[in-house]
């Protein structure tokens, strides 16, 4: 800038701090807009968003730095989600068999207390059947019918209950395979540095 004087070098370098400093304002707003959005942080993404140009969000040192730092905390707010959302399938799978298998021990009580009834019906059966009524051994033997009915019912529940207890605890052991699936991604996931994380993310 041959014949400038230092009163007006110093303006320029002045005028171009401050547009500097306007399109740094222009990508912190455009960065924060993305966090709330959750959207992909990438350098073509903040040049469309801030309206600024790529060669300005490469030379800048603050720009790189602002970019390095969003892209690390959106690769962590990702992770997060997957792993919260992993969680939750893993919560879900384990209270489904948790219930299976408390409904599994109920029924078996209820089959347990309804052959002790049985037990119970038949030896009165057979020692009373000589000295009651007809009508009497009718109504033993309807009701010894009935507990038999209900019988075969609560055995087929059972069965119905141990094949989902079964398929919970698969599913609970495929979440298992998937929550390892999801760490080790999180693991190779990891930023290895500021500005190799900013690198790769030029395309």
């Amino acid at each position: 800038m041959s014949g400038s004087t230092p009163a007006q070098a110093e303006s320029a370098i002045q005028a171009r701090r401050q547009h500097s400093e306007r399109l740094l304002h222009r990508v912190r707003d455009a960065l924060k807009v993305m966090r709330k959005e959750r959207a992909p942080v990438t350098v073509r993404a903040v040049e469309r968003r801030a309206g600024v140009s790529r060669s300005f969000l490469y030379q800048n040192s603050t720009a790189r730095e602002l970019i390095a730092q969003a892209v690390a905390g959106s690769q962590g707010q990702q992770a997060r989600s997957r792993q919260e959302t992993a969680d939750a399938a893993e919560a879900s799978w384990r209270e489904r068999a948790l219930n299976a298998e408390d409904a599994l021990r109920r029924t078996a009580a209820e089959l347990q207390d309804q052959r002790r009834q049985i037990g119970e019906l038949m030896g009165r059966i057979r020692d009373l059947e000589l000295d009651l009524p007809a009508d009497a051994v009718q109504r033993l033997t309807t009701e010894n019918t009935t507990l038999k009915q209900q019988l075969r019912a609560s055995t087929a529940e059972q069965h119905s209950l141990a094949s989902r207890l079964a398929a919970a605890r698969e599913n609970n052991r495929s979440q298992d395979r998937r929550i390892a699936e999801y760490q080790a991604q999180l693991i190779a996931q990891q930023p290895p540095g500021t500005v190799r994380s900013l690198r790769s993310t030029k395309e």
